[in-house]
């Protein structure tokens, strides 16, 4: 028979050195990890989804107001109304503003917005900001993650499909997993070196829908603006599918999409020298199909929402609804201080002494609910943007999320 193994003091102390490695290096991994810096703490009880309202509120007085830098318009998820202010997104009661849940990470927020019915949260790290956190809204509980090469900067959007992350070199679209389904622009270590159709372009406006993507990009050797009407999920998500694609050089500079429905995509066109601002409609292949006379200045922080069966595009002081099936026109309305939202089947948009309430085809205002602000004006330039949960009114004022009852 063999004799039986025995330790010796090496073996000992080897095992102890192997263990003591183990250690350090799960302590390391840890200290640099992303969950040392996270905090989630979800809903005790979840959020409860609000009612529609019956009917538009005869007053409105303030209920609470939360900061919330990261968006650029009211977030209602899952029951809760969603704020996001350094590096902290919060889900709140909607009537009392009590938090529910949140999530918190060491590192900046870059943006956040709702999409699929939660919370979608962009942070930066070294890489841009492309760590992404999807939250159940009514929970705050996490969802799907990805990390993304990005720019420092990026605006984030969704149209109910397709959430879009762009930067002024890069763009990603996501579905409601968070998985890309199409990169455009900058790659940095790209596998096929010839996939994207154009280098060196400064990517300046985006809108989306379920069938078309359409961005705007001045590229270096061009003299005027492009755009170029694409495939938002193509077979390869590496490698842009392009409908059309077209340099706009009857067009000012500062060429911004205003909205994309179907396979259209209205563009705010500005006026070249001699010439006058429309609004430009194109088919699904980048193809003008007609266009519309815009009167007055439009303000680079123009911006539109979708209210039921119209776009209502703000400019800097006037609403402008389009029809959703082709972008004509319906109606103008002056004095707004951002754009519309939809309450009870009538059109609220924000105006400097309240509410104006307007009739959704016509556009007429059939009253005003007084409303006191501690703004004169959206600062600098920035719309006051409004959206509805149940009988509640939110506006996004600046940096503030403000609750309305």
């Amino acid at each position: 028979m063999l004799a039986p193994e025995r330790r010796s003091r090496v073996d000992l102390l080897a095992a102890v050195a192997i263990a003591l490695v183990v250690l350090l290096t799960a302590g390391v991994i840890w200290l640099r990890s992303d969950a040392r810096g996270t905090t989630s703490v979800t809903a005790t009880t979840p959020a409860t989804p609000a009612e529609s309202a019956l009917s538009v509120p005869e007053s409105l007085s303030e209920a609470w107001r939360a900061g919330s830098g990261a968006t650029t318009a009211p977030i209602t998820v899952g029951g809760a109304v969603v704020t996001a202010d350094e590096g902290t997104v919060t889900g709140h009661d909607p009537v009392t503003g009590d938090e529910i849940w949140h999530y918190r990470r060491d590192m900046p927020l870059c943006g956040a917005i709702g999409a699929w019915n939660t919370a979608v949260a962009v942070y930066r790290d070294r890489s841009g900001c492309g760590q992404v956190t999807q939250l159940d809204g009514s929970t705050g509980s996490r969802q799907a993650q990805r990390n993304s090469d990005a720019d420092d900067v990026v605006e984030l959007s969704e149209d109910g499909t397709y959430a879009t992350s762009r930067g002024s070199t890069r763009m990603e679209l996501w579905r409601s997993d968070l998985v890309r389904t199409l990169e455009y622009g900058r790659v940095d270590a790209p596998v096929n070196p010839k996939a994207q159709p154009r280098t060196d372009c400064a990517l300046r406006s985006s809108g989306s829908s379920s069938s078309r993507l359409a961005v705007v990009e001045r590229c270096s050797d061009e003299p005027a603006d492009r755009l170029s009407v694409q495939n938002p999920a193509p077979k390869d998500n590496t490698e842009p599918e392009e409908y059309g694609t077209t340099v706009l050089p009857d067009a000012g500079d500062g060429v911004r999409v205003i909205a994309v429905s179907g396979d259209r995509t209205a563009l705010y066109l500005p006026p070249a020298p001699g010439g006058q601002a429309r609004i430009g409609v194109y088919d699904g292949s980048g193809v003008l199909e007609d266009q519309y006379p815009v009167s007055g200045d439009v303000s680079p922080a123009a911006t539109a929402t979708k209210a039921g069966s119209l776009f209502l595009w703000w400019t800097g002081s006037r609403v402008t609804a389009l029809r959703t099936t082709d972008f004509t026109p319906a109606w103008s309305f002056d004095g707004a201080l951002g754009p519309g939202t939809v309450m009870a089947g009538e059109i609220l948009v924000p105006v400097a002494d309240g509410v104006a309430v307007l009739d959704q085809t016509s556009g007429a205002q059939t009253r005003l609910i007084p409303v006191h602000r501690d703004i004169a004006a959206p600062d600098a330039g920035a719309p006051v943007v409004p959206s509805v949960l149940g009988t509640m009114v939110l506006e996004q004022r600046g940096d503030e999320l403000v609750a309305l009852h």
